[in-house]
C-alpha cells in the first residue's frame, strides 16, 4: 500500500510519459513528486459517454461538441483586431468557431484535428456558430481513455499537454493504488467522505459526472485537515512553550487616555478592546490579528492597550513596515496622549505635568520615542542622540518605542518589553515576529499584529490561523463614504479640474502613478515624470513628489510639506499605500488604476475621506482585460472592504497565499477557501479537537507523516510564528 508521504518522496520525473523537460516544467509549477502530480486536478470533464450531434443541437443550448477541424483562417478587418475562424464537422453537419484577438487559436488548431469545442450554438447568417468557445485538442480520438467515456482536461504545463497528463496521471494512480488513509475513520463517518483511494481516482477518471465533486470535497477535506493540523499543532506548541505575562492594570491610566478624546469609541471598539484587556490579563501571551477597516480607529484601540500594559510597569513597542509609517505612529501617539494631557512635551510645546516618566519616577506622563533607519527622537528631550536613546530604552525610561525594523536589529535592548504592536503584518516575515520575542527576554510580550488590509475571514483563518481574530467592523458616525468614479483616459481632464476646485476650497489631493513592476529605480523616473507632467498641467498649484527611492529624509520632508499644507498636491506611488494620514487630502487619483489590485485600490482611496469634507476618488485608465473592469466596476460600487476582498479573491484565484513571508505553508491546490469555507470550518473543528487530544500526533504517526511530507521544509516555520 503506497501513503502520500512515501509519493511525496518519489520525484515526478519517475513516472512514464513526464520524463526531462515535461519534469523540469512540472518542477517550475510546483509539481514535484507523485504526490503533488495526484492533486494536479482536472480543469474540467468532457462527457464523451453521450455524444451530441451538431445538427441535434438546438441554437442557444451551452453543450459540449466533439469534432473534426475541417480548416482554419485569420483575418485582420482592422488594426488591433484579430478573427480566428475553424470549421468543424462530425457526420451530420459543420459549425464555424470563431475567436476574436485570440490568435494563437490558429497555432492551437491544425486541419484533422479531434477537439472539443466548449460554447453556445447560435445562428449567424443562417449558418451554426459558436463565438469564442473553450477548445480542448484530443491527442487521439481512439485512446481508451477517451472513447465514450468522461475525459478528464488536466491543466497543460510546458510541454505535456492536456493528453500527456492524462496518460501519466493514469499510470501514476494505476503504480500508486492502494493509496493508505490516515485521517481517523470516525472523521471520515461523521463527514460521509468517499475513502481517499477512490476519490483520486474518481477526481481524474470519473465513470460519471456526479461522481467528481464528491471526490473532490474528500481531496478538499484533506488538505485543509492538513493544514489546520497543522496550525493547530503550532498554537499548541506556542502556548506550552511561552511565558507569558499577566498584566494587572487599574485602568485609571486608560481611562484618563479615553475621556481626553475628543470623541467616544464605536461599540466594535469597545468590544474589541474587552477582546485585548482578556489577553493582557492572561498569563497566556496575547497573539491577536487586529482587522479594521481605513480610518476605523485601530490606532485608538492599539495605543490604549498599550497604556494598559505601560500601567502595569512594562514598556512597549509599535513597529510599522516603513519610515513614513513610523514617523506618522509616532506624531500620531504623541498627539493622542496630549489630548488626555499625558504627554510631556510635543514638538517642543511644553506639558503641565512635568518631565517625569510614568513608571521610572512616578510621574504622570508617558515617554514615547522614535527609532528608525535615519531618526532617534522623544516627547521628552528637544535634543535626543541615538545612544542616547537606546540607553534610555535599555534602563526603562522610554515606556512606548515607535519605530521599523530598527527596533528588531542588534543593538537594541529594552528593560521590560511586555507588549508589541506590528503594523500591517502582510509586509513582515514570521523570522521578524521570533526577533520581537527574543527581544523581550525571558517573558513573551503580547503581541498585537494590526493591519487595514481587509482579508476575508475564511483567509483569515487560513493565513493567520494560529491568531485570533478581532475585528472593528464600524465606522466612526458621521464619516461620509468616498465617492469613487472610473474616468477613461480620454476625460482625465474632470480630475485636474476638480483638484483645481478643491484646491481653491483650501483642500489637498493625491495623483498616484501608474503601477510600474520591472524595478523600483524605473518607478521612480515614471513617477518624477509624472511629477513634471502634473506639475505642468496645474502650474498655478505646489506640487511634491514622494517615491520609495528618495532618502527616508528627502521622504519625511515631502510628507512634512504635505501634511502641513505647503503644497496641494502629492504625487505619489504606492509608497502612501498605508498609514499616511492628511485629513485635509479630500481628492485621490490613480493613474491606469486597472492595474492595480482591488485591495491596492482600496487602501489607496483610504487615504482620503479622513476628514470632515467629502472626498472623491478617481480612477483613471482605460482596462484592457475582463478583470480591469470587474475591479472597476467593484470599487464604483462598494466601499466595504471586507466585500471588495470578498470580490478580489473570485477575480485572481487564491495566487499564492502563503510563502516564508506569511507562514511558510503550501499552496491550496484543490481547496477555494471562499467555495469550500464551510469544509475549511469542518476541518478547523477536527483538526484542533484531534490536537487537542494528541498534541504531538503520537497516536497519529502516520497523519504525522503525512503532513510533514505533504507540508515540506516549510512545516518548520509552523514552529517558530
Amino acid at each position: 500500500m503506497a501513503t502520500l508521504a512515501a509519493l511525496a518522496g518519489i520525484d515526478v520525473a519517475a513516472v512514464k510519459g513526464l520524463g526531462g523537460q515535461r519534469a523540469a516544467a512540472l518542477h517550475k509549477a510546483g509539481v514535484h513528486t507523485v504526490a503533488d502530480l495526484l492533486y494536479h486536478v482536472p480543469r474540467r470533464y468532457i462527457d464523451r459517454s453521450r455524444k451530441e450531434l451538431i445538427a441535434s443541437v438546438p441554437v442557444g443550448t451551452e453543450v459540449t461538441l466533439i469534432a473534426e477541424v475541417k480548416s482554419i483562417s485569420t483575418r485582420r478587418p482592422r488594426r488591433n483586431l484579430a478573427i480566428v475562424e475553424a470549421t468543424v464537422f462530425d457526420e451530420s453537419a459543420s459549425i464555424k468557431a470563431v475567436w476574436f484577438n485570440q490568435a494563437f487559436r490558429a497555432r492551437q488548431l491544425s486541419e484533422g484535428a479531434q477537439v472539443a469545442l466548449s460554447g453556445v450554438v447560435e445562428s449567424f447568417r443562417g449558418r451554426l456558430q459558436m463565438k469564442s468557445p473553450a477548445v480542448d485538442v484530443l491527442d487521439s480520438p481512439t485512446e481508451s481513455l477517451v472513447t465514450g467515456r468522461i475525459v478528464p482536461v488536466h491543466p497543460s504545463v510546458g510541454q505535456a499537454s492536456p493528453g500527456v497528463m492524462r496518460r501519466a496521471m493514469h499510470n501514476a494512480l494505476k503504480r500508486s493504488h492502494p493509496i493508505g488513509d490516515p485521517v481517523p475513520e470516525v472523521l471520515q463517518a461523521t463527514h460521509a467522505l468517499m475513502d481517499r483511494d477512490t476519490a483520486f481516482e474518481k477526481v481524474h477518471f470519473p465513470e460519471t459526472l456526479d461522481e467528481v465533486e464528491p471526490a473532490r470535497i474528500r481531496l478538499v477535506y484533506d488538505e485543509l485537515f492538513r493544514l489546520e493540523i497543522a496550525l493547530a499543532m503550532q498554537q499548541k506548541k506556542r502556548k506550552r512553550d511561552a511565558s507569558g505575562i499577566a498584566h494587572h492594570p487599574t485602568g485609571e491610566l486608560t481611562q484618563r487616555f479615553l475621556d481626553g478624546l475628543p470623541y467616544a469609541l464605536t461599540a466594535a471598539q469597545t468590544r474589541v478592546l474587552d477582546e485585548i484587556d482578556r489577553d493582557l490579563r492572561s498569563d497566556e501571551p496575547m497573539h491577536r490579528l487586529l482587522q479594521g477597516e481605513v480610518g476605523s480607529g485601530k490606532t485608538v484601540v492599539a495605543v490604549t492597550a498599550m497604556l494598559s500594559a505601560i500601567e502595569s510597569g512594562w514598556q512597549t513597542a509599535i513597529m510599522a513596515p516603513t519610515e513614513v509609517l513610523a514617523e506618522q505612529h509616532f506624531l500620531g501617539v504623541v498627539d493622542l496622549l496630549a489630548q488626555a494631557d499625558l504627554s510631556p512635551e510635543m514638538l517642543g510645546r511644553s506639558s503641565t505635568l512635568g518631565m517625569d516618566s510614568l513608571f521610572a519616577t512616578g510621574g504622570p506622563a508617558v515617554h514615547v520615542a522614535i527609532l528608525t533607519g535615519s531618526r532617534a527622537a522623544t516627547n521628552y528631550k528637544s535634543e535626543m542622540t541615538r545612544d542616547d536613546l537606546l540607553a534610555d530604552v535599555a534602563s526603562g525610561q522610554i515606556d512606548l518605542l515607535v519605530g521599523t525594523h530598527a527596533l528588531i536589529q542588534e543593538g537594541v535592548h529594552f528593560s521590560r518589553l511586555g507588549a508589541a504592536v506590528v503594523d500591517e503584518q502582510h509586509r513582515f516575515g514570521v523570522a521578524q515576529r521570533v526577533l520581537i520575542k527574543e527581544k523581550a527576554g525571558e517573558s513573551d510580550p503580547d503581541l498585537l499584529i494590526m493591519t487595514a488590509t481587509p482579508i476575508p475571514r475564511t483567509l483569515a483563518m487560513t493565513l493567520y490561523g494560529d491568531l485570533d481574530v478581532s475585528i472593528i467592523d464600524e465606522m466612526p458616525p458621521g464619516r461620509a463614504p468616498v465617492v469613487t468614479k472610473h474616468l477613461p483616459r480620454s476625460q482625465e481632464g474632470e480630475a485636474w479640474n476638480l483638484i483645481r476646485a478643491e484646491v481653491a476650497r483650501g483642500r489637498q489631493a493625491f495623483v498616484v502613478c501608474p503601477l510600474v513592476e520591472e524595478s523600483d529605480k524605473v518607478e521612480a523616473a515614471s513617477a518624477t515624470a509624472e511629477y513634471e507632467r502634473i506639475s505642468s498641467l496645474m502650474p498655478d498649484l505646489r506640487v511634491g513628489l514622494i517615491h520609495g527611492q528618495l532618502r527616508p529624509a528627502e521622504k519625511e520632508s515631502s510628507m512634512a510639506a504635505f501634511r502641513d499644507g505647503e503644497t496641494d498636491v502629492l504625487v505619489a506611488t504606492t509608497v502612501i499605500e498605508v498609514g499616511i494620514d492628511v485629513p485635509n487630502a479630500t481628492v485621490m487619483v490613480i493613474e491606469d488604476a486597472s492595474r492595480f489590485g482591488l485591495s491596492q485600490l482600496h487602501q489607496l482611496r483610504g487615504r482620503v475621506g479622513r476628514g470632515e469634507h467629502q472626498s472623491v476618488c478617481l480612477l483613471i485608465g482605460d482596462p484592457t482585460t475582463t478583470d480591469g473592469e470587474e475591479r472597476m466596476v467593484a470599487m464604483v460600487e462598494s466601499n466595504d472592504g471586507f466585500e471588495l476582498a470578498n470580490v478580489d479573491l473570485a477575480i485572481r484565484g487564491q495566487g499564492t497565499l502563503f510563502g516564508t513571508s506569511q507562514s511558510g505553508l503550501a499552496d491550496l491546490k484543490v481547496a477555494d477557501i471562499l467555495a469550500d469555507r464551510e469544509w475549511l470550518y469542518r476541518a478547523r473543528r477536527d483538526a484542533f479537537a484531534l490536537v487537542d487530544g494528541d498534541p504531538d500526533l503520537s497516536k497519529h504517526p502516520d497523519l504525522a507523516a503525512e503532513i510533514r511530507a505533504m507540508l515540506g521544509d516549510k512545516v518548520e516555520w509552523l514552529f517558530v510564528s
